[in-house]
């Protein structure tokens, strides 16, 4: 019997809280009431990071350089360590991890730390075939000043499996919440796209829900068999700056996207 997959959200002065999928989707209206927006500022800043379970030294200085700053951080491979959960909580007003599977001590997955609580959390998992172990996904939504709902899938995509039936599996669900979505969308994490079949079903998927890749100028971004691994997606919002910053203190290096929070007039 597969384990039931939650969220368990971290915040401040609070015990920590398991998050179960909704009921239903976010425009079904499963959101809960609209709170305080992600930023009333005019620019959305994002980090995106596979933190590699905080093996190396010096990834919570490059959290504190860049991250703090960020109204949202998308972090993958992330364990529930003290460390990683104080920062979360000082930082931010809610952190959200999808447990994909339990190391010794502490619970390894993606983690969405954000400047606004979300009015919706769908934890979603997928089990890779060979390895038997599981990679997480999570979508949030969060309100904007515009009025607007902002959508945020953050995604580790199954690594290895024989063919692409799993990889496109598990972005299925993930579509289906974005192809109902009226509001600016935000994809992104380490997707693992290293082989051609990968790419095209990334890219066949992206098309089809509309979304626009984050393109980078100097792109250092973590490569494997000569393609990147790490990408943002967007749709019904601008990008005003795109960056990956060289760090050792993980086999990936961070995004920092900074969108125009307001929607452009042209959507």
């Amino acid at each position: 019997m597969r384990k039931k997959t939650y969220a368990m959200r971290y915040v401040a002065g609070q015990p920590a809280e398991q998050i179960f999928p909704p009921g239903a989707m976010l425009h079904v209206g499963q959101a809960l009431p609209s709170g305080a927006p992600l930023t009333t500022e005019s620019t959305l800043k994002v980090l995106v990071w596979n933190i590699f379970k905080q093996q190396r030294a010096e990834w919570l200085s490059v959290l504190q350089n860049f991250g703090k700053d960020a109204h949202l951080v998308l972090l993958q491979e992330a364990q529930t360590t003290p460390e990683l959960v104080r920062f979360a909580t000082t930082n931010y007003l809610a952190a959200d991890q999808v447990p994909a599977f339990v190391l010794p001590q502490h619970p390894s997955g993606v983690m969405t730390l954000a400047s606004a609580h979300p009015v919706y959390c769908c934890p979603l998992r997928e089990r890779e075939p060979l390895l038997r172990l599981s990679k997480s996904a999570l979508v949030t939504a969060y309100p904007l000043l515009s009025g607007q709902m902002l959508m945020v899938v953050n995604i580790h995509a199954v690594n290895f499996s024989l063919g692409i039936d799993v990889y496109s599996k598990q972005l299925g669900p993930i579509g289906e919440q974005i192809f109902h979505h009226q509001g600016p969308v935000i994809m992104a994490g380490d997707f693992n796209a290293w082989s051609p079949q990968r790419i095209n079903a990334l890219y066949r998927f992206s098309r089809e829900m509309g979304l626009r890749e984050v393109r980078f100028t100097d792109d250092h971004r973590r490569k494997a068999f000569g393609r990147p691994l790490d990408f943002v997606f967007y749709r019904g919002i601008g990008v005003a700056e795109a960056s990956v910053l060289i760090t050792r203190a993980s086999d990936h290096n961070p995004l920092l996207v900074e969108f125009n929070a307001h929607p452009p007039s042209l959507a």
